[in-house]
């Protein structure tokens, strides 16, 4: 019996192949929106932390340690986002940052990204904006 490898090769590599942009065409450009040498801050409430990624490196803060704690990070740039991936005191430490409209609930801001922060096995939801991509007042939006 031949073997399946050879086919299961050139299947895999036409997959590779550019499409032109609709779904399921094929790969298209990693997002580009947040620059790899912009500062990342976010944000989210119930309960209450914050943080920024800039150089391979987040800090991580919560009203108990308002100081953080700093820790090397992964940048990974997808479709439609980017996410950082780290250990976090002994537990895994996902950021997935999207684009979209996104409120903190608490006051007049509206931050230009939303963040999903998954830390071990919790999961938490906020907001994200840029050094290069400020909030901005519901007024001024």
């Amino acid at each position: 019996m031949k073997s399946i490898a050879p086919v299961i090769a050139i299947v895999l590599l036409s997959a590779c192949q550019s499409g032109d942009g609709t779904p399921g065409s094929g790969p298209t450009h990693a997002f580009d929106a947040i620059a790899p040498d912009e500062t990342l801050y976010f944000t989210g409430t119930e309960p209450f932390w914050n943080g920024a990624v800039a150089a391979g490196a987040a800090r991580y803060s919560t009203p108990e340690n308002q100081d953080g704690v700093r820790f090397s990070v992964q940048r990974f740039a997808g479709n439609n986002g980017v996410s950082f991936t780290g250990t976090l005191s002994d537990r895994t430490f996902d950021l997935m940052v999207t684009p979209g409209r996104c409120s903190d609930g608490m006051s007049d801001r509206q931050y230009p990204y939303t963040a999903t922060l998954r830390i071990g096995d919790e999961q938490r939801n906020g907001c994200a904006w840029t050094d290069e991509q400020a909030t901005a007042m519901s007024e001024d939006v």
